[in-house]
C-alpha cells in the first residue's frame, strides 16, 4: 500500500485559507467594535445634551417651536394676547425700477394712510430702506407683490397680537418698541414671558373675558347715555380674591396704543382714588358692631337735625324726625345716623377699620399701575364722622371692592390677584369682622337693596345685596355739587355670598328716564343688575326665587321705607 503525502503546496494554500480567515474575523470584529463604540459615543454625547446643555441651549434660543414670548389665556383658556408671524412690507427707494410717481399713487390707493404726494416724497428720499406697513394683511401682502416691483421687499416677523382687541385692555397692556411689557400684565410678567424655560406654557389670568366683555358693554353703554367722563367696572370672587372682570372707561386698542390718548391707558379701577360715598356707611356698622358700640339691631340714633360740629354741618338728603334703629340708617343711607355712631367709635376705632380692609396705601395686586389712598393725617372729630360716611377718604375702587369681599365672606381680608388661583394656593388673609358681624352685614345689605337706595339693583332670583353712593367730586378746596361720583357695590348671592360687582360714573348726567337724577340708585345700580343678570349663570350661580337670606328680623326694624 502506498501512503498518501501531502505537498508542502497543499500546506501553504491551507495556512494562507486559515491566515484570510482570521484576518477577516479580526477586520469584522474590530469593525463592529468601532460602530458599537461610535454608537455609545453618539448616544452618551446626546443624554449628556439632553441632560447638560437642554438649558443652554434653550436660552440661546435653538429651541424649536416654542415663541420669543408666551401666550396669555383668560382663565378658560381664551386668548388674551399671543405671537404671530406677521407680514411686513418695506421699500428700498434706490432699488426701485419703475415710474415712481404711478407706484405712489397705487401705493396710495392700497395703504391710504398716506397720500400720494407723500409716498412720492418717500419714494425719491435718500432713504436706504423704510417700512411701508407692518403687521399687513395677507391680502395686502399679495396685491403689493402684484406690482413685481423689485424695491419692495417682504418678510414675516413676530408680532404681538391681542385677538380680543380692546377687551381687558387694562389688564392686559402693551408692548414698548422693544418688545418688552409696558403696563398691565405684559409688564408684569415680562420676565416670564420672555424666558425660553416657561413661555412655551401661556400664562392663565384670573379674567373670564364672557364677564369682562359683560361688565364693559353695560359700562360703556351707560357712560354713553349719561355723558359721563368715564367709567370702572369689578367683578370679584369674595373668596379668592380672583378678578373675574376689571373695566376701565375710555379705553384703548392695544394693537394700536398710538391711536388713542395717554390718558385712556389709565386704569381707574387701581391708578385712580375716589371719595366713595355711602358705599362706606355698611363698613363703619360693622366696625361699629364689632367694637361693641352697636349691641343691638334695634339701638337708635337721632337724625331730627343736623349735626353741628364746629363750622361744618352734616345733613340727611333727605330729613327724617325722630331716630332711626341701625337697618333704617343703612336703608335711609342717613350721614347723620352713620356720623353719631362714628363719633361713638372714635378714631382709633375708625383708623384701625380703614388700616385692616387695606385703604392704607396702594391696593394689593400685582399691577404696577397703582395709585396710593388718600387718608386723612390728621384725624379731627369731623374727621371721624365724616370718613364714616365716604367723605375726607379716597381709595381705589378695587380698594371698595375688597372691603366688600371681606365684609361678607366671614370677615377674612385676602389680597386681590389676576392671575388664577388654584383652591389650594387661597392665601389665609387677616381676619377684619368677626362672623357673627358679617352675617349681619348680609343681611343688612340684602335689605338695602330690597327697601332702599339699590333697589334698581335687583336682578330678580340672583338675591342681590348692596349700597349706593353718591360723592361729590372735590373742586376748588371744596366740592361741586353738580359733579359726582356714583357707585354701586353689589354682592350676589346674599345667601352664600360669591361674588362683588362694582360699577361706577365719573361725572354722570341725568336723563330724562332719570328725572335728571345723577345719584347712584338711578345711573350706576341699573347696570350692576344687568352685569348680574347677563353673567351669573356663566359663573355658576343660576337664580332662584326660593331662596335668600332671611331679612325678616331687620324689616320688622324698618319702620318706614323710602319711596
Amino acid at each position: 500500500m502506498t501512503a498518501l503525502v501531502a505537498s508542502p503546496r497543499r500546506f501553504r494554500q491551507a495556512s494562507q485559507r486559515g491566515q484570510s480567515v482570521a484576518l477577516s474575523h479580526f477586520r469584522l470584529t474590530l469593525l463592529m467594535l468601532l460602530f458599537i463604540g461610535g454608537t455609545v459615543a453618539v448616544a452618551t454625547r446626546l443624554v449628556w445634551l439632553a441632560v447638560f446643555s437642554d438649558a443652554a441651549a434653550v436660552r440661546s434660543g435653538i429651541a424649536a417651536g416654542i415663541p420669543p414670548r408666551g401666550d396669555i389665556v383668560d382663565r378658560n383658556g381664551v386668548p388674551l394676547a399671543r405671537m404671530i408671524d406677521a407680514w411686513s412690507i418695506g421699500i428700498h427707494p434706490a432699488k426701485v425700477i419703475g415710474d415712481k410717481r404711478k407706484l405712489a399713487e397705487t401705493l396710495a390707493r392700497l395703504m391710504p394712510e398716506r397720500d400720494a404726494d407723500a409716498y412720492y416724497q418717500l419714494l425719491r428720499s435718500d432713504l436706504t430702506f423704510t417700512y411701508l406697513r407692518r403687521r399687513a394683511l395677507p391680502e395686502l401682502v399679495a396685491a403689493v407683490n402684484a406690482l413685481g416691483e423689485p424695491g419692495i421687499a417682504f418678510a414675516r416677523e413676530p408680532e404681538r397680537v391681542y385677538p380680543q382687541a380692546t377687551l381687558a385692555a387694562h389688564v392686559l397692556g402693551y408692548l414698548d418698541i422693544d418688545g418688552h411689557g409696558r403696563q398691565g400684565m405684559e409688564r408684569v410678567l415680562d420676565k416670564r414671558l420672555t424666558d425660553p424655560l416657561t413661555r412655551g406654557k401661556p400664562v392663565a389670568l384670573s379674567i373670564d373675558s364672557r364677564v369682562q366683555a359683560a361688565m364693559e358693554s353695560e359700562l360703556y353703554a351707560a357712560m354713553v347715555k349719561h355723558s359721563a367722563l368715564g367709567g370702572t367696572g369689578i367683578v370679584l370672587d369674595v373668596e379668592t380674591g380672583e378678578v373675574i372682570a376689571m373695566a376701565s372707561l375710555p379705553v384703548f386698542n392695544p394693537n394700536r396704543v398710538g391711536a388713542s390718548p395717554e390718558d385712556a391707558r389709565r386704569n381707574g379701577v387701581t391708578q385712580s382714588v375716589y371719595e366713595l360715598g355711602s358705599t362706606f356707611k355698611p363698613l363703619t356698622v360693622a366696625a361699629a358692631m364689632d367694637s361693641g358700640v352697636i349691641t343691638s339691631m334695634g339701638q337708635r340714633y337721632d337724625v331730627s337735625t343736623p349735626l353741628q360740629v364746629g363750622r361744618f354741618r352734616i345733613r340727611d338728603d333727605h330729613p327724617a324726625k325722630g331716630s332711626f334703629t341701625i337697618p333704617e340708617i343703612l336703608v335711609h343711607s342717613s350721614n347723620i345716623g352713620t356720623a353719631r355712631i362714628a363719633d361713638a367709635m372714635g378714631q382709633a376705632m375708625m383708623e384701625k377699620n380703614f388700616r385692616a380692609l387695606g385703604f392704607y396705601g396702594p391696593p394689593d395686586i400685582e399691577l404696577r399701575e397703582k395709585g396710593a389712598s388718600i387718608v386723612p393725617s390728621f384725624w379731627a372729630r369731623t374727621t371721624v364722622m365724616t370718613t364714616a360716611y365716604g367723605h375726607g377718604i379716597a381709595v381705589t375702587p378695587l380698594q371698595l371692592a375688597n372691603a366688600y369681599a371681606t365684609l361678607v365672606n366671614g370677615g377674612i381680608w385676602r389680597p386681590t390677584t389676576l392671575l388664577r388661583r388654584d383652591a389650594d394656593k387661597v392665601p389665609a388673609g387677616h381676619r377684619v369682622y368677626s362672623e357673627a358681624t358679617s352675617f349681619r352685614s348680609r343681611q343688612l345689605l340684602r335689605l338695602i337693596v330690597e327697601d332702599g337706595t339699590g333697589r334698581k339693583g335687583d336682578a330678580p332670583g340672583f338675591r342681590v345685596g348692596g349700597k349706593t353712593g353718591t360723592a361729590e367730586k372735590p373742586s376748588n378746596g371744596g366740592y361741586n355739587r353738580r359733579n359726582n361720583v356714583s357707585t354701586f357695590a353689589a354682592v350676589f348671592p346674599m345667601d352664600a355670598p360669591r361674588y362683588v360687582v362694582i360699577a361706577m360714573l365719573d361725572s354722570p348726567r341725568g336723563t330724562a328716564d332719570t328725572f335728571g337724577f345723577t345719584t347712584a340708585a338711578w345711573t350706576a345700580a341699573p347696570v350692576v343688575k344687568r352685569v348680574i343678570e347677563r353673567t351669573g349663570p356663566m359663573l355658576g350661580v343660576n337664580p332662584d326665587f326660593g331662596r335668600d337670606i332671611d331679612t325678616a328680623e331687620m324689616n320688622a326694624l324698618v319702620a318706614k321705607k323710602e319711596d
